[in-house]
């Protein structure tokens, strides 16, 4: 098959020249098999981002052991979290892109917004392409990622510079890379803890658990564990919560190598033998509810918790689809119009 040129046959240069919005998130399993589950982990683990393992020793490992054991397990999970609309992780997003060209539209912004998924479907490098058949010429890519990672926005950044570099004719490109302290995402996340608090009452400690990195990455540079820092930070502060009203944890480690610390397991099973028998969870690194939140979260976490003497556990939505995330996503693109 021939690569792709980057100079559509089928626009016309006085064609070309629309502005196209590129969501982009992690991806997941076209369906909760085993064999489906196989093929995305296949792609996710071995992006040299994910795993920073010599390539020959962690391709033995992946290949041998991983990919045989995994799937099967990590399918079971799926199944669980599955709806008639599919993987959770896909239908919000696809509902958060309809919504965002809603709104660019209503705001009189003639842009066509695109969705990806850095692996698994729909690719980066087949969104591009379609957008360029389009005759998008300016691309604003939105990593859904609100604190920037080398394993997550880095490899992000690398899947479209893979399929650019290919290219002959090379879009604008605006790429953001991190909004951990945007005023609107704090401003949208701390209303809906707010709400949270008002349904149901203001727990004994709420926690803020993120998506867990290896620590040697912070080592190494990766400005991820600040980012976190901060965003807590400034939400905490807006919601008026005292240091002893929250704790950030981070959740998801995989391998015996260590991550950042505290961890959200071992956190949700020491809390009741500290006297915390009410709490509230949010996980403020997801744009979009999946596997991670759904059941590694308020199943997995929410069992931790109740066995170890807890006695009210509740997760807080991410922000999926809601206006005011919509809203800042719209606000975050539009300078680059």
């Amino acid at each position: 098959m021939a690569k792709f040129s980057g100079l559509s046959k089928e626009v016309g240069h006085g064609q070309r020249g629309k502005v196209g919005v590129l969501l982009l998130n992690l991806g997941t399993p076209d369906e909760p098999t085993a064999s489906a589950v196989r093929r995305y982990l296949a792609e996710f683990l071995a992006d040299t981002r994910v795993v920073e393992i010599p390539k020959l020793v962690w391709m033995l490992i992946l290949h041998g052991i991983i990919l045989r054991i995994r799937p099967a397990k990590s399918a079971a999970l799926y199944q669980k979290v599955w709806s008639a609309a599919g993987s959770p992780l896909m239908d919000i997003s696809l509902r958060q892109t309809a919504k965002l060209a809603e709104k660019l539209k209503a705001d009189n912004h003639d842009v066509s917004v695109h969705l990806a998924m850095r692996y698994g479907n729909p690719s980066v490098a087949s969104t591009l392409q379609t957008m360029h058949k389009n005759g998008v010429d300016k691309i604003i890519v939105l990593p859904l990622y609100p604190q920037y990672a080398a394993p997550t926005t880095g490899s992000a950044f690398d899947a479209i510079a893979a399929e650019l570099s290919k290219w002959r004719y090379i879009p604008a490109l605006h790429f953001i890379n991190t909004y951990h302290d945007n005023a609107d995402f704090i401003n949208a996340l701390a209303s809906s803890i707010r709400a949270d608090f008002e349904a149901h009452g203001k727990p004994q400690k709420l926690v803020l658990s993120y998506h867990g990195m290896p620590e040697r990455n912070l080592h190494l540079g990766d400005p991820y564990y600040c980012f976190c820092m901060k965003t807590t930070r400034l939400v905490t502060e807006k919601l008026g919560l005292g240091k002893d009203e929250f704790v950030m944890t981070f959740q998801s480690r995989f391998g015996k190598a260590k991550w950042l610390q505290p961890y959200t397991d071992a956190t949700m099973g020491a809390l009741p033998k500290d006297g915390v028998r009410d709490v509230a969870i949010v996980c403020p690194a997801f744009s979009a509810d999946c596997l991670e939140t759904l059941e590694e979260i308020v199943g997995e976490n929410g069992h931790i918790f109740t066995a170890a003497g807890g006695e009210k556990f509740r997760y807080i939505a991410a922000l999926n689809d809601n206006d005011e995330h919509i809203t800042m996503m719209a606000n975050l693109v539009k300078p680059y119009f």
